[in-house]
């Protein structure tokens, strides 16, 4: 089944040995962890308004489920260990179609939704205290700031694709730097200008993994923001 045949709901699994994740096909960002098929499944539609709310703003028209009827799932694979760390390490095999100006368009938008609620969360701490786990684990709202830029930075260079420019020291700069480096390197994938494979030979990102795996990344952490706030 092509990109433009996915339902809504249509959804992937990813079944590592201590943790699955559950994600929908057409929807980056939407992406839920627990540690088996229900718990993931349980996650993901519990995690459907708050995915509804970030793009309430953008044209993309996310309708969220009713139920977990709703869901379909049309793909599946083996987890690793990154699986099991935390964080989804796989993408559906719609990821290797090709990636066209109008689903390029798309993309952006999403994305955009995502720094949105990103930006929103960030605000909402501001001066205020983040819940520690049971054993008083958990970063701080600058700590977690600065992590998702670096992995941002860091999924970036994945894609092929580097940012122009002396990095500037302020958060916030570099923060508005990565997206606007996002762009770039999305636009240039969509073009054909980023070989498949770097120069020591080991396999890039394409636009879509890259895509999944940032909306994720950034809504999982406004959402840990918004969840610890005290």
């Amino acid at each position: 089944r092509g990109v433009e045949a996915m339902t809504p709901h249509d959804l992937y699994l990813e079944v590592g040995q201590r943790r699955t994740f559950a994600g929908a096909m057409r929807w980056p960002g939407w992406c839920r962890g627990g540690r088996n098929e229900g718990a993931a499944l349980a996650a993901l539609l519990a995690a459907a308004p708050r995915y509804a709310a970030a793009l309430a703003d953008s044209p993309l028209g996310f309708v969220p489920p009713l139920t977990r009827d709703d869901f379909v799932v049309v793909e599946r694979w083996a987890g690793t260990t990154t699986t099991d760390f935390g964080a989804p390490d796989g993408t559906p095999a719609i990821d290797e179609e090709p990636f066209d100006e109008a689903e390029l368009a798309r993309s952006l938008l999403l994305l955009d939704a995502c720094w949105r609620a990103w930006d929103l969360a960030v605000a909402a701490a501001e001066g205020r205290t983040l819940r520690t786990g049971p054993r008083g684990g958990g970063r701080e709202r600058e700590a977690i700031r600065a992590h998702v830029v670096e992995s941002g930075e860091s999924y970036l260079r994945k894609l092929g694709w580097e940012a122009a420019g002396k990095a500037p020291s302020a958060l916030a700069a570099r923060q508005q730097r990565l997206r606007h480096a996002i762009g770039e390197g999305l636009a240039a994938a969509q073009r054909g200008e980023i070989a498949p494979t770097g120069p020591r030979g080991g396999q890039r990102w394409n636009a879509r993994q890259f895509l999944r795996r940032t909306a994720w990344h950034i809504l999982d952490h406004a959402w840990e923001i918004e969840d610890r706030i005290a």
